[in-house]
């Protein structure tokens, strides 16, 4: 379908990390088949960067090749957040868009964010109103400035709405829509890579593959679980200890891979059921979860995927910003304590755990929605 003529400029959408690439996939596609949307450019900061992984990841969701690439790469928080302010400054100067959509909560989001509303450019911030009530998560401090500053902000499920609200968030400004990580779940679980393939890839025998009927998938990576050595070593112990029940998958977090060498605890995991693997894309790890028995995790995304495969899911964490998978999902919070998390996988195991049920609106129609409502309002702004 083609783009009419419009008087307003292009819509600047930001991606920067992992999740951002599931959740701005559909939205790019959804923009795209509209013929009243401004065109869309895609922007990635760089903020986290694997050759491989980055392109394995846009090939998996049908992302096309970013328009700008700032190639920001790693550093502290303050210098990685000035870092993409610097470079994305430049990019607003020249294609002067009709609006920035930034997506979740990491650094590219509120330093792409800061930049449009100081170059008084509209932004708009998807996944909006979210809150751990935890402010020692650097991604906490993100989402709550983010929606501050924002002109437009669509939520994922409604008591987000009341989170802004008490913040004083003007009501009219905030939109119900749904949630774009289900959007790209149901999108792409056609074509997600069967477990039994990635088992045998990741090292799984033939004949092992009968010991793997049941198995748990882990995935960590945040600072609070991974940076210490006494956080990390009593978490390897305890999965440790789990996979005695079934046998785990833990693709490493390069992150998380370079502290478990930096304090010695490689050991620790050879003497256990535990496979570790690279990194893993996108359509292998959805393969994977669908067919898991339990997933064990500190990731946000999952949670929410996993509540919507139905499948068990344990958060390694002592809150989330996503209680909704709690309430009505398959999620339990666990923190890390050793006792709870192995009462709760054999509770898992004893009666198949929480199925719970799919949210509101989390039906693979949010990315329609959010651009049926942000091409009106372009267009007004554009008339008025």
């Amino acid at each position: 379908m083609g783009k009419i003529e419009s008087a307003a400029g292009p819509v600047l959408c930001v991606v920067g990390a992992r999740p951002n690439y599931m959740k701005m996939a559909p939205l790019i596609r959804a923009f795209g088949n509209r013929a009243d949307m401004p065109p869309a450019l895609l922007v990635h900061t760089g903020q986290h960067y694997d050759a491989f992984m980055n392109d394995q990841l846009f090939r998996d969701l049908q992302l096309p090749t970013p328009d700008v690439n700032l190639e920001v790469g790693s550093g502290t928080h303050a210098v990685q957040t000035a870092e993409i302010m610097k470079r994305f400054e430049p990019v607003v100067d020249t294609h002067r868009p009709s609006c920035v959509v930034v997506v979740g909560d990491v650094n590219s989001t509120i330093a792409c964010g800061l930049v449009a509303v100081k170059k008084d450019v509209p932004l708009v911030h998807v996944e909006a109103g979210l809150r751990s009530n935890d402010r020692r998560m650097p991604e906490e401090i993100n989402r709550v400035l983010t929606d501050q500053i924002s002109d437009l902000l669509y939520t994922t499920e409604r008591t987000a709405h009341g989170n802004l609200v008490r913040e004083g968030i003007a009501d009219e400004r905030v939109h119900f829509v749904g949630n774009l990580m289900i959007d790209s779940l149901f999108a792409h679980k056609p074509r997600a890579v069967p477990a039994a393939t990635s088992l045998a890839r990741a090292g799984v025998g033939e004949k092992a593959l009968a010991d793997w009927q049941q198995f748990g998938i882990v995935t960590l990576h945040r600072p609070s679980n991974v940076d210490q050595a006494d956080t990390l070593g009593d978490l390897i112990e305890t999965l440790a200890d789990a996979s005695r029940r079934l046998p785990l998958l833990l693709p490493l977090h390069p992150r998380t891979r370079a502290n478990i060498e930096r304090f010695g605890l490689a050991g620790r995991l050879s003497d256990s059921r535990i496979l570790t693997v690279q990194p893993l894309g996108y359509l292998e790890m959805l393969g994977l979860m669908s067919a898991a028995t339990i997933v064990l995790t500190d990731s946000g995304g999952i949670q929410e995927e996993t509540t919507a495969l139905g499948v068990p899911c344990l958060t390694l964490r002592e809150n989330t910003e996503r209680p909704i998978t709690i309430e009505q999902g398959t999620n339990t919070l666990v923190g890390t304590n050793r006792h709870a998390i192995l009462r709760e996988l054999d509770a898992v195991l004893a009666t198949g755990g929480k199925r719970g049920r799919v949210p509101e609106l989390w039906d693979g129609s949010a990315a329609p929605r959010i651009a049926e409502h942000l091409a009106g309002w372009i267009a007004q702004r554009v008339t008025h």
